[in-house]
C-alpha cells in the first residue's frame, strides 16, 4: 500500500463520529464452531471486530492493518473487553507471514492477490483460511467502486483451489448494517478438516 492508501485510512479512522463495526463477520459466526482452535491472524483488520471475537472465543489473535488509529481502537475495545490481541501495524504489501503458523486466517473486504500463497502458506496443516471479499456486479450495491477491489466471479474459489474448499458463496446480500453487498465467500483447509 501506498503512503496515499495509509493516509485514507488514517482519516477514515481519525473522522469525528466515525464508529468501526463492533459485530464479526456473519460467515465467522456461522463456522466457528467448526473451526480449529489455536492461533489466529485477522489481516487487514481494521479496529479488528473479528479478532477481538476470536479472542473472546479463545483464540491467542494477531491483527494487521496499516491504519495505526483502527487499531488503537481495537487495543482500546480489547482492554474492555478484557482480552489480549497481538495488534500488528504494518502496510500489507510487505508483510512477510511465516509458514505454518496459524490454525485460522481471517480476511474480510480485503483483496491482495499478491498474498495467496503466502495466506495458504501461512495455514498450519488442518487450518482454516476464511476468505470475504466484494465481487463485480452489474447490480446496484455498496462497497468499492473500483474493479480493482472487486473479484471476477469465482476468482477467490481460483485463488485458493489447492485448498480443500468446504463451503464456497457468490452472492447479493444485505449485510448486519443493512448495505446491498455483492460478496464472494470462501471456507477452505489445508489438509483434512478436523471435524
Amino acid at each position: 500500500m501506498s503512503d496515499a492508501d495509509r493516509d485514507k485510512w488514517e482519516r477514515r479512522y481519525s473522522e469525528p463520529g466515525h464508529a468501526p463495526r463492533t459485530h464479526p463477520t456473519p460467515l465467522l459466526e456461522e463456522w466457528l464452531a467448526r473451526l480449529p482452535r489455536g492461533r489466529a491472524l485477522d489481516l487487514a483488520c481494521g479496529a479488528g471486530r473479528n479478532a477481538l471475537y476470536l479472542a473472546v472465543n479463545g483464540y491467542r489473535a494477531d491483527a494487521m492493518d496499516i491504519a495505526a488509529t483502527a487499531l488503537d481502537r481495537g487495543a482500546q475495545r480489547a482492554a474492555e473487553l478484557g482480552v489480549q490481541v497481538n495488534w500488528i501495524n504494518i502496510d500489507l504489501d510487505s508483510v512477510v507471514l511465516t509458514p505454518d503458523s496459524y490454525d485460522l486466517v481471517v480476511v474480510v473486504r480485503y483483496i491482495n492477490r499478491g498474498l495467496t500463497q503466502a495466506l495458504m502458506d501461512s495455514l498450519r496443516d488442518g487450518g482454516y483460511l476464511l476468505y470475504e471479499q466484494h465481487f463485480l456486479t452489474d447490480q446496484e450495491v455498496d462497497g468499492p467502486r473500483s474493479e480493482r477491489f472487486r473479484l471476477q466471479p469465482n476468482e477467490l474459489l481460483e485463488m485458493f483451489r489447492v485448498l480443500r474448499v468446504l463451503y464456497y458463496r457468490e452472492n447479493l446480500m444485505r449485510d448486519p448494517d443493512g448495505r446491498n453487498m455483492a460478496l464472494a465467500q470462501l471456507v477452505a483447509c489445508k489438509g483434512s478438516p478436523g471435524y
